[in-house]
């Protein structure tokens, strides 16, 4: 071989090797941690994780190849929470995506620098999670989950489904902020529906909880609203439909599930979108935006669910213009 022949063979090698070692380079790969405010049983947990985890894929972002995503369950307890965020925050990951206010409470105890993106928080500001919906500053921003004059709203609802009430007792957790705002939402339409309404302060204690509904049932004409806090949503939910069942009290809930449990009617946002939409966010900041710039977003889609099986149980007729209105009807 001539000489010139062998250096542009050389050179050329030299060009084409570390091309093709750049080739095989596998692509960075990224760390997601998840908290779910849910037992790992639980199928509205689940569905909430298959749909961020779906719309991740459709984002390019597909788990054992350019992402890893660790997964823990609070289940809406304190001590748990708090155990799952140490864990996750020792991972070092990239950003987390935290389901319900506890969970973010938990991680931010740990960590105020690890970008957090949000489903379920009910009150984002008054629970001091971020500084404002339009700049959330910090390290956190996400979906709030409803507004506060969707609670007035579910006391419509209630009254068109079940006329004769003229009692409401409305359920909430004392130590969130989140409760007595919005009893002040309910408060603000119910003397134009004829209806008296009372607070019901209910933590996590099952026994408090029934004592109190079965005090408030003693008298007739009554029904019950469930503001979305954890120890009445998450923890005690089974109980208070049987309670609502055993006492014949017609009650408006917080979430879509809790009426395919048996409840009569929700009026409620699809938290399930919210996940999806939150993928958006981590695709986002994962990319080199900060939480900090992102607003906090309120919900888009609110779903109208009514259980007639519960409703007949109950000896009420749902207004047809009811029925049609209805994104979901359970028979």
């Amino acid at each position: 071989m001539r000489r010139r022949e062998f250096i542009t063979l050389l050179c050329g090698a030299a060009v084409v090797w570390p091309l093709a070692a750049h080739a095989q380079q596998p692509e960075q790969m990224r760390r997601i941690g998840v908290l779910m405010n849910r037992a790992a049983d639980d199928p509205e947990g689940q569905a909430r994780l298959a749909a961020f985890q779906q719309a991740l894929q459709q984002l390019d972002w597909s788990d054992g190849r350019n992402v890893r995503i660790d997964t823990r369950w609070g289940e809406d307890d304190v001590d748990r929470e708090r155990r799952a965020a140490a864990e996750l925050v020792a991972l070092a990951p990239d950003i987390i995506f935290a389901s319900g206010t506890l969970s973010v409470a938990a991680l931010q105890k740990v960590s105020r620098t690890v970008p957090i993106v949000f489903v379920g928080v009910t009150d984002p500001v008054g629970a001091g999670v971020v500084d404002s919906l339009a700049r959330p500053g910090g390290n956190v921003t996400g979906f709030m989950i409803y507004e506060y004059s969707f609670g007035g709203k579910r006391l419509e609802l209630l009254k068109q489904i079940a006329p004769s009430v003229t009692r409401v007792a409305v359920l909430r957790d004392p130590a969130n902020p989140a409760g007595s705002a919005e009893f002040a939402a309910i408060q603000a339409v119910a003397q134009s529906l004829s209806v008296q309404v009372s607070p019901v302060d209910s933590r996590r204690d099952a026994g408090e909880i029934e004592r109190a509904i079965t005090a408030f049932a003693r008298s007739p004409n009554g029904g019950l609203i469930l503001t979305p806090n954890a120890a009445a949503v998450s923890v005690n939910r089974d109980l208070i439909i049987t309670l609502a069942a055993q006492h014949k009290l017609p009650a408006a809930y917080p979430f879509r599930y809790m009426v395919t449990g048996g409840g009569l009617m929700s009026y409620a946002p699809d938290v399930v979108d919210q996940c999806r939409r939150a993928a958006g966010y981590v695709d986002r900041i994962l990319k080199g935006e900060k939480p900090a710039d992102l607003p906090v977003q309120a919900p888009t889609k609110y779903e109208l669910v009514i259980n007639l099986k519960t409703a007949k149980a109950l000896g009420l007729t749902v207004p047809p213009s009811l029925l049609t209105s209805a994104d979901e009807v359970i028979e």
